[in-house]
């Protein structure tokens, strides 16, 4: 039996990280996560339509049970949520997700969250399981993306170079550009087309629309974007501005610039009062030592479980 909402939330409340226990009210943090589990793990797991939708778009010909999220006993006290992704919905890359669960997982847990993952979404050939973890994580997985965070009070800009700033952004006319920002990036780290790639011009439109696009300047010259987006799925149960941008143009790169880039977006942002908040890839280094020295504090993320191709 599928659990609640509330349920839910409950689990996933008790496996964040301790530090993020404290920036916002328990009772706040769970409303938020019951609002996220229902909208999207329960619907995914009963919404026959839904689960149709999404196999005819992501893998037609398979079946539409192989689509709906399952809620499965693993073990004698580990329940988790089932469900099948796609890396930036790339049909190449499918993977399970099993990130709401009823306590954390242990190295002792993995074969047989692995053999569950087979049997229900093996017909889609899954190419790893997903974990989330508060901690450094799992002995025996893969690091994934990580979850880098602050609240906004936390965050304030200090010794920003002179001529670096921000300004509001209303529309996306340098998109060209930040693609050729983009481009210049994985030329000189071919690993980052794995790590990172440029939102699509609409998204950043809409967060343009929101308020929350920025051109990053240099003494009045447009050097980047740097932009948010209020997303509750991408923000653990905190209400917060999730970093969906920040982009620098080559010639721009290299001059310490990357550690004050939170700081700025931080509070630029018009709600002071929320938590500032963006995945990393584990691997991308240079990002997460800038995150890291603005102020932001490492509280978990995302593992991999690589399963067994047929």
């Amino acid at each position: 039996m599928i659990p609640s909402a509330e349920e839910l939330a409950r689990y996933t409340l008790e496996r964040q990280h301790p530090l993020t226990r404290t920036w916002v009210d328990d009772a706040r943090r769970l409303a938020i996560l019951a609002e996220e589990h229902a909208a999207l793990d329960i619907l995914l797991a009963e919404d026959l339509d839904i689960a149709t939708q999404r196999t005819a778009r992501l893998a037609p010909g398979k079946p539409v049970e192989a689509m709906l999220n399952h809620w499965v006993a693993v073990g004698n006290d580990l329940q988790v949520m089932f469900s099948m992704r796609f890396e930036n919905m790339n049909l190449a890359k499918p993977f399970v997700d099993a990130t709401p669960m009823s306590r954390s997982p242990k190295p002792s847990d993995l074969s047989a969250l692995a053999e569950a993952a087979q049997e229900y979404y093996g017909i889609h050939n899954p190419l790893y399981l997903r974990l989330w973890s508060a901690d450094a994580g799992v002995e025996g997985t893969v690091p994934d993306r990580r979850f880098l965070a602050a609240p906004i009070s936390e965050l304030q800009p200090r010794d920003v170079p002179p001529g670096l700033a921000l300004r509001p952004a209303k529309s996306v006319e340098h998109y060209d550009e930040a693609r050729r920002a983009y481009e210049a990036v994985d030329a000189d780290h071919p690993h980052h087309t794995e790590e990172a790639a440029i939102q699509d011009l609409e998204d950043l439109q809409e967060s343009a629309d929101d308020g929350l696009l920025f051109e990053i300047t240099v003494n009045d010259e447009w050097a980047g974007y740097a932009a948010a987006i209020i997303k509750p799925d991408d923000a653990l149960g905190l209400p917060a501005y999730v970093v969906r941008e920040l982009i620098l143009a080559k010639h721009h790169r290299g001059h310490g610039y990357g550690p004050h880039l939170s700081t700025l977006l931080a509070q630029a942002l018009p709600d002071p009062t929320r938590i500032f908040i963006g995945t990393i890839h584990s691997a991308n280094h240079g990002a997460r030592t800038a995150a890291l020295t603005a102020g932001r504090h490492d509280v978990g993320g995302w593992v991999q479980l690589p399963l067994r191709q047929t």
